[in-house]
Order: C-alpha cells, then structure tokens, then sequence
C-alpha cells in the first residue's frame, strides 16, 4: 500500500493537502506545523476515531485534540494505491458526536466503491496490520518510540515463530485463562469462595435447623409437663383455698361468738355501774369520792355537836337581879338612912352595883342568843343531811359509803368486761388480719399462697418456654425448608465439583501455557533480537551488536565486546530512541504482511540522534523505503 495523496480538515489543518510519493517521504517542518497532525489524520483515515473515548485528566481523545480549530466538520480524504489500484477513501462527519463516522471507499476517478471496504475494516484491509499492530509497529508517533506490546501484535509474531495461526497470543490467552480463573477464585472473591460461603452457610442453616428443631422439641416437652404442673397445681390451690377459707370462716365464727358474750356482760356491766353511778349521784354526798366527803362529813359532825354544846349552854339571871336589889337598897339606904357624909359613899356603891348588874344581865342577854344562833346554825347543818342529830349524819354517811362501794364495784366490773370486750375486739382484729392473710392467695406465706406462687413460677415458665418456642419456630421458618435447603446444598456440592475441576483445569491451562509461551518466547525473541541488532548495528557503525527483547518487548542492548548487557536506564536518549526505533522496524520486518507492505510512519523519531547516527538512520530507512513505504516528519534537516 502506498498513500498518494491527503486533503485534511483536522486539527490545525484546514483544507491543507499533502502529496506524498512510493519509497521514502521525508516532509522537514518546524515545530508546531501540523507534522504530528498529519501523523494522526493519516491513523484516522485509516481506522477512524473512536468516538467512545472520554477526556480524562492529563489525557485528550483525537474527537477533542484533533477538532478543527475554525469549528467545521472533522473530515477528510486520502488517495492511495492497493493491489495495483487506485483507491480514495474519504470519511466525514453527521454528527458531532461521531466524528469521521461517515465513510466511502471508491476506486480513484470513479464513482465505483470497492467492494467489501467499509469504515470499521479499512485500515486493516488496506496494511495488513490491525489498529494495535500497526500503532505498535509501523506507525512511530512523537515521543512514544519506546516499544510495548499487544495481544494482536503477539498473535503475529506467535504466528511467525509457531503454527502460522494468527489467532493465537499468549498474553491474550494467559488473560482470559486468569479471567476465567479469578473469575472463580480469587484470594477470598470469586464464584467458588462465593459458592463456598453459600454451601457453608446452607450448611450452617441446616445445622441451625436441627438445632432449633432439637431445642424446640425438647422445649415442647418442658412445656407439656409444665403445664401438666400447672393443671395439678391449680386443682391443689383451688382444693387448698377452700379448705382455709372453710377454717377462716370457723375461726371467724368463733371469735364473733366470744364477742357476742363479752359485749353482752360489757353492756350489763355498764348498766349496774350507771344504775350505782344514778343512785350515788341521788344520795346527798352526791358522786364525790370518799376522800373528798369524809373529811366534810366528819367536820360536819364535829362541828354539829359543838352547836349543839353551846346551844345547851344555861344562863342565870339571879345574880343580875341580886346586885339590882342590893344597889336600890344602897341607893335607898344612903338617900334616906345614911348619914349626909356617907351618903356619897353609899349612891356611888349603888351605882357601880346597877352598873355591875346591868353588864351581868347584858352578858345573860347576849349568851342567851349566841345558845339560840347555835342551835338554829345546828338545825341548818343537820338539814343538810336531813337528819336530826349527829348520828343520823353517821347513818347518811354509811349509807354514802355503801353506794359508793357498790358503784367502785361496778366501775371495776364494767372497766374488767370493757378490757375483756376490747381484749377480744383485738383478738377479732388479729384473727380477720390472719383469716385475710390467709385468704391472701397470693402474697401470703399460707401453703395455698404457696402453691400459688409456685403456680405463677411454673406459669412464668411456661410463657417463657411458649415465646422462646415461637421465636424458634419463627427462627425455623426464617432458615427455610430443611428439604430444599438440603437439595439447595446437594446441587451446590455437585457445582462445587465441577467449578473445582474447571479451576484445576484452568490452573492446569496456566501453566501449560506458560510453559509453552517460554518455548514460543525462546524462538520469538532471538529472531526479533537478532533482526532488530542488526538494524541497530547498521546504524552505529556496528558498536551495538546485540539487543535481548523480553516477553513485553522491554528490551537491553550490548555493545560489541561487552559480556554484561545494559539496561535502557544507563543508554543515552539517541541511543534509547535508537534501540526502539530498530525494535520497530525489525517488528516491521517480522509482523506486518510483506503483500500489503504497510507504510512506515516516523514522527521526529531521529530528533534525539547526532548527525552521524541521523546520516546512517537515513541510509536504513531508504534501504527499507524500497520495500514499504517510509513517511518521515522531522523537524530538522536530514
């Protein structure tokens, strides 16, 4: 294939137009010309640009990058010659989101398509090499000369070194063999730890179930007898509480009767005590006590009888009477028979005798009233007990005692029968306490209360044993079907089987292939090696001898005479491009298709190389531009 001539609307280039001729194209242009522009439309022409891409960071798809900069459509013509023909293929675009998505392929200066080209087969029917094969091969873009592999690039050089069989790469094999594998297991992901954790879970549900339907029979049967326990026990309560109900209502019946009695001798005790209280009250010392009233009584008596002596108490009047008698004659004799100088003497002696006489009868006068005050003040004091003498107030006073020690003795009779009363009403008080205590079915230490307690245990119990049986059941029904759990974990068993017999076969693959790649690896790589030397020999004048290519197409380089290769890190940046650079063309070489004879793309891949390397490289590539042809971007004079 030789491309003859390309018209672009692509990026920068706007209607821009490149003629190109068979052997080597050396197009020399400045940086920012458009050279790695046309690089990229000549990819787009061939394979199209992929619409699916998404602009990530640090990284912008060709829809984005390559976006004519005046905001026309993306499009574009190539003109070409395949198969001794002439061939233009243009692709445009309808939409925007689907750039070049339009294509047609006609034969040049017709309106003739070629038969069996169409947009998403183009590039590969045209080079010989599909998009990654000719990426990694013939098309050598800026700054990416270093070489990396693919599995399509792979299946060529299999191909080249093997069966001829270009469906057949080693990296895409060991992929989906490892795909398939991980896809099974994984560390602790995969279908079999997946499948594992299942078969072991059902295994546990089925374990659980047993359990629990283990625990819920042996519950049920707890259950059973405690309620069996529980029957027994009401019947012994209920026979229990009629039995104390029966001895309460005895005991009861009892006490009342004792009450009855008691109250009865209270009430006729209290009676007699206000009969004797009535008639010690309508006696006339009246109510008070004997210590209050003997003393008055007593005082009365004393007093009565020294009334009594004084009223008794005689008065004389013969003496008054005398001294009046004696004092007339003294008066008389002395106004009449005395002589004149006695006289005197004898009417003074008559008067002191009228004097005395008169004080004497004035003394008789007043004892005889105080005798009569006495007498009066004795008939008020003995009116007072209505008695006439002394010894009827003794009689009163007698009688005052008797009734008092009658009421005394009916006060203690009432006061022993009211203790009595209250000693039984207490008695009462303590027998309904016991009679309710035992009547208290529940909190009370009498046996049915017992009973009962042990009744509300066992019926705790019970209910205790019903829930925990009902989770379990729920628990059971949660867990599912024992049967379809156990055919469940049979069929998992049989999968287990066979997924562990596929992953030991896959395993098995792996390392088949493995071993096989190395067999593939140890003819591929020295033929890919010997071939990329020699490229890489012509243009160093021979000071590089040999390159080692590894299974992911790194690479290290001796120099002639060396014994140790060197590793990529310790080569210059001319000599690193260098090695790749004859990597690719020895890829070239093995790869891609000698009928097709895929263009070789180049751009500024000799940037980094001095004058004399540039001099030789370019003495390679017009020794390989008589085989394929070579398109060479370069921003320097070569």
């Amino acid at each position: 294939m030789t491309i003859n001539k390309l018209t672009a609307s692509f990026g920068k280039l706007e209607g821009k137009s490149l003629e190109l001729n068979e052997g080597l194209n050396v197009i020399c242009a400045p940086n920012e010309s458009g050279k790695s522009t046309w690089c990229a439309f000549i990819r787009a022409m061939l394979y199209g640009v992929d619409s699916s891409e998404r602009q990530k960071t640090g990284y912008l798809p060709d829809k984005l990058r390559y976006a004519p900069w005046s905001g026309a459509a993306m499009q574009g013509e190539m003109e070409l010659s395949a198969g001794g023909k002439d061939i233009t293929i243009t692709r445009t675009t309808k939409l925007k989101s689907a750039p070049m998505r339009e294509f047609s392929a006609v034969y040049t200066g017709t309106n003739v398509p070629v038969d069996g080209l169409d947009g998403s087969n183009a590039g590969e029917a045209l080079t010989g090499a599909s998009k990654e094969v000719f990426r990694r091969s013939a098309f050598v873009e800026q700054g990416s000369i270093a070489f990396t592999g693919s599995p399509e690039l792979e299946k060529r050089i299999n191909a080249i070194v093997s069966t001829g069989d270009e469906g057949c790469s080693f990296s895409e094999a060991d992929t989906q063999l490892r795909v398939w594998l991980r896809s099974r297991r994984y560390n602790t992901r995969g279908k079999l730890p997946e499948l594992e954790k299942r078969m072991t879970e059902t295994k546990n549900r089925l374990a659980e179930l047993d359990t629990a339907a283990a625990e819920s029979e042996r519950l049920t049967e707890q259950l059973e007898q405690g309620r069996e326990t529980c029957k027994k026990l009401e019947e012994a309560v209920a026979e229990k509480r009629k039995t104390i109900r029966r001895e309460a209502l005895l005991k009861l019946h009892d006490i009342r009767s004792e009450i009855t009695a008691a109250s009865d001798a209270h009430e006729a005790a209290a009676q007699k005590r206000d009969g004797c209280r009535a008639a010690l009250s309508g006696s006339l010392l009246g109510n008070r006590a004997p210590q209050e009233a003997e003393p008055e009584v007593k005082a009365d008596i004393a007093k009565s009888l020294e009334l009594k002596a004084a009223s008794e108490i005689k008065s004389n009047p013969t003496l008054p009477v005398v001294l009046i008698v004696l004092a007339l004659a003294l008066i008389a004799a002395a106004a009449f028979a005395l002589p004149a100088s006695f006289r005197l003497y004898g009417f003074i002696a008559g008067g002191v005798l009228l004097v005395l006489a008169g004080v004497l009868y004035a003394k008789l006068i007043r004892a005889r009233s105080e005798a009569h005050d006495a007498g009066r003040q004795r008939k008020l004091l003995l009116s007072k007990y209505k008695v006439a003498d002394e010894l009827g107030v003794k009689a009163c006073f007698d009688e005052y005692m008797r009734l008092y020690d009658e009421f005394t003795a009916a006060d203690e009779d009432e006061k022993r029968t009211a203790r009595a009363l209250s000693r039984i009403r207490l008695s009462q008080e303590a027998a309904e306490a016991r009679a309710l205590q035992d009547l208290d079915f529940s909190a009370g230490d009498n046996e049915a209360a017992q009973l009962k307690r042990e009744l509300s245990a066992v019926q705790r119990n019970c209910d205790l044993l019903s829930a925990r049986i009902s989770e379990i059941k729920g628990r059971i029904e949660t867990l599912g079907d024992p049967l379809v759990l156990g055919s469940e974990l049979k069929n998992m068993e049989s999968l287990h089987e066979t997924m562990q017999a596929e992953f030991d076969a896959i395993a098995l693959a792996v390392e088949t292939l493995r071993e096989a790649d190395a067999d593939i690896q140890s003819r591929f790589s020295p033929e890919l090696g010997r071939l990329a030397a020699q490229y890489m020999s012509v243009v160093t004048g021979g000071r590089y001898e040999s390159i080692l290519i590894n299974r992911d197409f790194t690479a290290r380089t001796r120099l002639a005479g060396d014994v140790v290769p060197r590793e990529t890190e310790y080569l210059s940046a001319g000599t690193l491009d260098l090695m790749y650079l004859a990597v690719r063309l020895a890829v070239c070489t093995l790869a891609l298709p000698e009928d097709a004879s895929c263009p070789l793309i180049l751009d500024d891949t000799l940037v980094n190389l001095d004058a004399e390397r540039t001099a030789q490289a370019m003495k390679l590539l017009s020794e390989i531009a008589k085989q394929r042809q070579v398109i060479l971007f370069t921003c320097k004079e070569v």
